[in-house]
């Protein structure tokens, strides 16, 4: 991209991520602007070559495009406040972490303000900004994400939008994020359970990305049963969780582990049998999570 096409960016925050964010805009040649409520984070990135705007209203008015990326929409309300004044006219993307709501009380808020704005979600670490492959995510009008498309793609190669209601980034997010802990904690567990034995938890690894693997290549299988709500040709069977629970709870009790996080997956499998759906696919869960307790 020419010098004079790149389009003048804000970074508002300046944590890991934001941080990360706006050293990628100053590696590929955008004019950046920063700021931080801690105005000290952001000498390092003034040495490459970013502008610091020690006022919020400053930073907001040097670029037609600010990315916010503080910690919630409510941190985001507040270090914005100030400057509602410099929003209008201005595109305003958001990554901040949050549910639906938040994010439809942002773009209400900033539209009433004048601005423009997408909602986003980076799904990725801040190391992996800028990859070809690192996974950004927007929702919010079509034809300004079309404008913004090739900037925000400096951040993140493998950039969707996922439609024009403003909060689907946010709902996406909450989603595809769900299954992060559950699924590190099942890591961690497996770590303490080898390590007790005196192995180490690197041993693990071959084997539970090979695991990962096969449960991420029946995704689609149980998406699809989802979507038609039919679950009578299992994969695997509720019932056959459901008998396996005890041992898992038994191992862990052998190796003195606190195993007390896998008690409401137990018992959404409790409830499923006792619905009568110990014959039905493990993904039927969905019903029973439909219907909280």
């Amino acid at each position: 991209m020419p010098a004079h096409a790149r389009t003048p960016v804000t970074i508002v925050g300046l944590g890991a991520m934001g941080a990360a964010l706006a050293s990628a805009y100053v590696a590929a040649g955008h004019p950046t602007t920063v700021w931080n409520r801690s105005p000290e984070k952001a000498a390092p990135l003034v040495e490459q070559g970013a502008t610091h705007a020690p006022d919020i209203a400053d930073a907001i008015a040097a670029s037609p495009l600010t990315i916010a990326c503080l910690t919630t929409y409510e941190a985001t309300f507040a270090a914005l406040g100030p400057a509602t004044a410099a929003l209008a006219g201005r595109t305003l993307v958001t990554v901040n972490s949050g549910i639906p709501s938040g994010a439809r009380a942002m773009a209400d808020w900033a539209t009433g303000h004048g601005a423009w704005f997408l909602d986003g979600a980076i799904k990725n670490v801040p190391a992996a900004v800028g990859g070809a492959d690192t996974l950004h995510y927007y929702s919010g009008d079509r034809a300004l994400f079309d404008e913004h498309e090739a900037t925000l793609r400096v951040i993140g190669g493998d950039t969707v939008h996922l439609g024009t209601e403003p909060d689907l980034a946010a709902l996406y997010e909450s989603a595809v994020g769900g299954t992060l802990l559950p699924a590190l904690l099942g890591f961690f567990q497996g770590a303490a359970l080898v390590t007790a034995r005196g192995l180490e938890a690197s041993t693990l690894v071959p084997y539970t990305e090979k695991w990962l693997q096969m449960i991420i290549s029946l995704l689609p299988h149980y998406a699809a049963e989802i979507d038609r709500g039919s679950y009578d040709d299992p994969q695997s069977s509720i019932g056959i969780f459901h008998a396996g629970s005890a041992d898992e709870a038994e191992v862990a009790a052998e190796a003195g582990l606190d195993a007390r996080w896998l008690e409401p997956m137990h018992a959404l499998l409790e409830r499923a049998v006792a619905e009568g759906r110990a014959d039905q696919s493990i993904a039927a869960l969905v019903e029973v999570l439909r219907k909280p307790a």
